[in-house]
């Protein structure tokens, strides 16, 4: 069975602004409660556990970005960018650059050692921390990245089945063991400290961002 589903619309007062004057904005926050989010091309029945997700009234959720879906719960930190960016091209570069500025504002806050891993994985020791999606419109771009800060594992197999592809650094592996948290690799608390200095430190680095537009 198809679940209906609920757009993700918790950035676009983000985009709005950036759209009316043109200025890059970040915002670095933690989800409220659990939910499933589907990416724009998503197959629920090759994604979701659909009877799980009916029968706990957990709300599902389409973001317009693609990718495949994802659990969040008040262990996850979302880091959302709003970029100004002519045309409707540049996705490869601007990916690029934008994984770079937020691992530079990971190690700044402490979480050293992530690199990029498959299309848009976050990883530490061959372990997932953060998944990301991109949305390109014509003059702007939509980053945002799910970081695994303290979040419940047993929540993603679930509502969700192993996914229909996966990065070759996955090697097969189920969700449990693919995916580790901030708070048991490297010891960061979920806390305000780390939510203020990791915007903090994106914030600062947004400038990096400016070269993009120029390509």
């Amino acid at each position: 069975m198809d679940l209906p589903t609920t757009p993700y619309d918790r950035d676009d007062d983000l985009l709005a602004q950036t759209r009316d004057d043109g200025k890059p904005r970040v915002r670095v926050y933690r989800f409220d409660h659990v939910a499933v989010v589907i990416g724009r091309g998503g197959k629920q029945e090759l994604e979701l556990r659909t009877d799980n997700i009916a029968a706990d009234g957990v709300p599902l959720y389409k973001r317009p970005g693609g990718g495949c879906s994802v659990v969040l719960d008040p262990g996850n930190v979302i880091v959302s960018l709003a970029l100004p960016l002519p045309g409707i091209g540049h996705i490869k570069s601007a990916f690029n650059a934008i994984t770079d500025w937020v691992i530079a504002g990971l190690a700044a806050s402490g979480v050293p050692d992530v690199v990029q891993q498959g299309v848009s994985d976050l990883v530490i020791s061959e372990h997932k921390i953060g998944g990301s999606c991109v949305y390109r419109t014509r003059g702007l771009l939509y980053y945002s990245t799910t970081l695994l800060c303290a979040q419940k594992m047993p929540l993603v197999g679930q509502y969700l089945l192993h996914p229909p592809r996966e990065p070759e650094y996955r090697k097969g592996r189920p969700h449990e063991s693919f995916m580790g948290s901030l708070q048991d690799l490297c010891g960061i608390g979920l806390d305000d400290e780390f939510l203020n200095n990791l915007n903090c430190h994106l914030g600062n680095g947004l400038s990096s961002l400016a070269s993009i537009s120029d390509h």
